[in-house]
């Protein structure tokens, strides 16, 4: 029988480079059975395990200091479509933007998604990565039916009917309930969505905001500090026909544009800050006014090669238009050169335990900060803002939120932690940020 294979690795850095780890041993199982075999070893020899995806969280949740480190990458087979049933299973290592392209080739689409694909499906739910929607929530929402290997080695098979209670809590499950081995979604046919972009004014967006996300079935948009302008973005459905961004013009505005020259533009303002506010306004100025219609996923995700660190918090949605004009109002009021725009998301309640749009419709307000930038206070006094809206932190990007915050911000953090108490009770999965987050 084949074994996982296995390595003492170097220092393990994740792609913002703002998060390391030197685990004792690396594994990449191939199967299952393999991947429950490195479980019991690791609990036999008193180390913790951690599942690592691409690396794309900005905080520490993957990381496995002097533990094992599981690399699911071997684990990316797609188990099963079933039409009838409007579902796709495939194996937590699969990257989303194979699995994108996996459901087009059968004429097939996720709901909604991020904007980003490079994550694997496993990691991008068990964080709660999310787009922007009217109706549709977060990946981790669309979830069907899972797999996961517990503390004890055992593979469990959980979804509304089957393991409920595991299931409710491991969608979303921070990797602290076990390691996740496959996923199934649930799909529909493969539609056209038309994307229009449109620069609007800081307070015509706000204005106008009530309108745009009841019209419109993903609205999304970014303001530039310094600045009183915005860039919108409308995703709708479409009957067609595609109409595509020619080749050139997706290159030059989506890749060039959008990173090559904003590569450039944020070394300038790294290196001499006093220029971010005119870089800003510039910036504000590029992106001018366009419409194309195309497959949903090459709409909804698009290139990020220019690498930052994140802070992204949820609010009540009806809070959104008054938190970001004390946001605004603070920028103006310090010294903070900020580079990056602020993005702005939308999504529906839902059920789950550990969603930051659980039990309430939830705005997001994401700030960044070009990687090597001196933060200067920005994203405490961000925090310190969205904290006193009752805010909850994107679990994957950065914060200072602990234990005892989140469990007067999620109504059944409770049920979460009885639920991991009962399948790890000795935190065979945990590490220094679960700790803070969830308690020992």
């Amino acid at each position: 029988m084949p074994q996982a294979s296995t390595a003492t690795p170097t220092r393990w850095t994740n792609w913002a480079g703002n998060q390391s780890a030197r685990p004792a041993r690396a594994a990449a199982p191939g199967t299952v059975e393999e991947l429950a075999r490195e479980i019991r070893r690791a609990a036999e020899q008193g180390r913790t395990v951690k599942a690592v995806g691409s690396g794309h969280s900005f905080t520490s949740i993957a990381s496995a200091d002097d533990g094992v480190q599981i690399r699911p990458h071997a684990l990316t087979a797609v188990r099963e479509i079933d039409r009838e049933a409007g579902t796709i299973t495939v194996e937590s290592g699969l990257p989303l933007h194979r699995l994108n392209r996996v459901l087009a080739a059968e004429g097939l689409s996720l709901t909604n998604m991020g904007d980003i694909e490079v994550q694997t499906v496993a990691g991008a739910t068990s964080t709660g990565t999310h787009g922007t929607g009217r109706d549709s929530g977060s990946l981790a929402a669309q979830i069907r039916a899972l797999e996961i290997v517990l503390a004890d080695g055992t593979v469990r098979h959980c979804s509304p009917t089957e393991n409920p209670r595991l299931f409710q809590g491991a969608r979303l499950g921070l990797g602290a309930l076990g390691v996740i081995t496959a996923l199934t979604f649930g799909v529909e046919p493969a539609f056209l969505l038309t994307a229009h972009e449109q620069p609007m004014g800081f307070d015509e967006v706000l204005e106008r905001l009530d309108d745009l996300t009841a019209v419109n079935e993903h609205f999304e948009f970014y303001w530039f500090p310094h600045t009183d302008r915005c860039s919108t973005k409308r995703n709708n459905r479409s009957q067609g026909p595609a109409a595509p961004l020619p080749r050139f013009k997706e290159w030059l505005e989506d890749d060039f544009l959008s990173n090559t020259v904003w590569e450039g533009a944020c070394r300038v303002g790294r290196r001499f800050p006093g220029s971010i506010p005119s870089i800003a306004s510039l910036a504000s100025r590029a992106w001018s006014e366009r419409s194309f219609t195309d497959t949903a996923y090459k709409v909804f995700t698009s290139p990020r090669k220019v690498r930052f660190v994140e802070m992204e918090y949820a609010v009540p949605r009806a809070a959104v238009g008054e938190v970001l004009r004390e946001l605004k109002s603070l920028v103006e009021r310090s010294d903070w050169k900020v580079g990056f725009p602020v993005e702005v998301r939308f999504a529906p309640a839902d059920d789950l335990w550990l969603s930051t749009a659980s039990g309430r419709d939830s705005a997001y307000i994401a700030v960044h900060l070009y990687r090597g930038t001196a933060d200067q206070g920005y994203f405490t006094g961000v925090e310190q803002l969205m904290t006193a809206h009752q805010g909850r932190p994107h679990w994957g990007k950065l914060h200072t939120r602990d234990a005892a915050y989140l469990a007067d911000v999620y109504p059944h953090f409770g049920d979460f932690t009885a639920l991991r108490d009962e399948v790890d009770p000795r935190r065979l999965f945990g590490n220094d940020y679960l700790r803070r987050v969830l308690g020992d």
